[in-house]
């Protein structure tokens, strides 16, 4: 059987094209994948749109929670000619109407639609910058050094995305639980009554109590005042897609805006999904875009929620440009506070990607003075540096 439609043997494009869209939504995409998809339409052939629909799932999509994004996206991508011709040659916008995508999921309407800032409307596409969802390496290499302030809107949603792929490993303490193991202080001997139980009573292996490693609590405090609006949204869905994992069933994640006042954004944290995340706490963030008070808004961390911080052992990540417009007293007092609670308190700031960088500005002062270290966040690899540094400024 020759894949591809009688009259204009155009199956196989349209295929790579969905696999290309479907990567834009974040699904986890190659072109070994899209080989498959190509390969189970000629098995299932075309007379059947559920047949072809389920094959093609069954071999895109390897995430529960990316099934409902492809079945969206399958629906509008070959539910229309006109609609699929325009997503293969990327004029989404002008498909907008068509496909209803704004009562389709966040993903499905980033795929299908020009890129949301986080708070706002996004400006148009880039016209001048063009870079196709399979990008070579050298779109990867330059992307990968590009800062993220000087990105227009189409490279902007790509580093997002690839962004949400970097992992974070959070440096590991010994906790107070204990689990079987071969060192301890302290025999396990249910263990060891167990298995000799299962060798007539003979004593053979001496299990003991050893104590579970788990990651350090963290705490987050991202800026989202005017002058951290391009580095907000991005570093939001990097920190919730890296530490997912490690935080999804064990260990402490909170997390908190701050511009003018004080936002909890933990709530949102605890969603699987990082769009859905993005999406509940844009809803959240009433000040986005303003000042920047830190002072006032760690006062009022100290005294509603002083409980977040675990016992002297938290991990303090505050991510901000250090631009700060309320009283230095107040801000030199309230992290002396922060930093005798916690274990180690890292400012990441995008403001290092200036050669010679000095923190002049009072608040920047102050931070600089307070802060166990500072890390650049201002593109991609200084993310993927990120773990790294982390483990370095903790040994200190």
């Amino acid at each position: 059987m020759q894949l591809g439609d009688a009259r204009r043997g155009k199956l196989a494009a349209n295929i790579t094209g969905f696999g290309r869209t479907l990567r834009r939504a974040g699904v986890r995409m190659d072109s070994a994948r899209i080989a498959l998809a190509q390969e189970a339409a000629q098995l299932v052939g075309v007379a059947d749109r559920a047949d072809l629909g389920a094959a093609l799932e069954a071999v895109l999509v390897s995430r529960e929670q990316d099934r409902g994004v492809f079945r969206e996206l399958f629906d509008a991508y070959f539910r229309d000619p006109e609609i699929a011709n325009k997503l293969l040659a990327q004029m989404l916008p002008s498909a907008e109407g068509k496909a209803e995508v704004s009562k389709r999921r966040p993903r499905v309407r980033e795929a299908l639609s020009p890129q949301q800032a986080f708070g706002r409307e996004a400006p148009k596409p880039d016209k001048e910058v063009d870079f196709d969802a399979a990008m070579t390496a050298s779109d990867l290499k330059l992307l990968k050094h590009a800062e993220f302030s000087a990105l227009g809107a189409t490279e902007y949603h790509l580093v997002d995305r690839l962004a949400r792929e970097i992992a974070l490993p959070v440096p590991q303490t010994v906790g107070r639980r204990t689990r079987a193991g071969w060192r301890g202080a302290q025999l396990h001997w249910a263990g060891v009554m167990h298995h000799a139980a299962r060798t007539g009573g003979e004593l053979l292996q001496l299990r003991r109590l050893q104590r579970r490693e788990e990651p350090l609590p963290l705490l987050v405090l991202v800026d989202v005042s005017g002058s951290m609006e391009r580095y907000a949204r991005l570093l939001l869905a990097f920190l919730h897609a890296a530490t997912r994992d490690v935080y999804g069933r064990k260990g402490r994640r909170d997390v908190f805006a701050f511009g003018t006042h004080l936002t909890d954004l933990t709530p949102a944290f605890r969603l699987a999904d990082t769009d859905e995340m993005l999406a509940v706490a844009s809803a959240a963030i009433d000040d986005f875009a303003g000042g920047t008070r830190l002072g006032e808004s760690l006062s009022t961390l100290r005294t509603q929620h002083a409980k977040r911080l675990v016992g002297g052992r938290t991990l303090v990540l505050l991510i901000t440009d250090g631009l700060d417009t309320g009283e230095p007293d107040l801000l030199s007092r309230e992290l002396d506070w922060l930093r005798l609670h916690s274990r180690r308190m890292l400012w990441l700031n995008p403001l290092l990607r200036f050669s010679g960088y000095e923190p002049a500005a009072r608040g920047a002062a102050v931070l600089h003075r307070q802060a166990h270290g500072m890390l650049a966040v201002h593109n991609l690899s200084k993310l993927q540096d990120l773990a790294a540094s982390l483990a370095a400024v903790m040994k200190i």
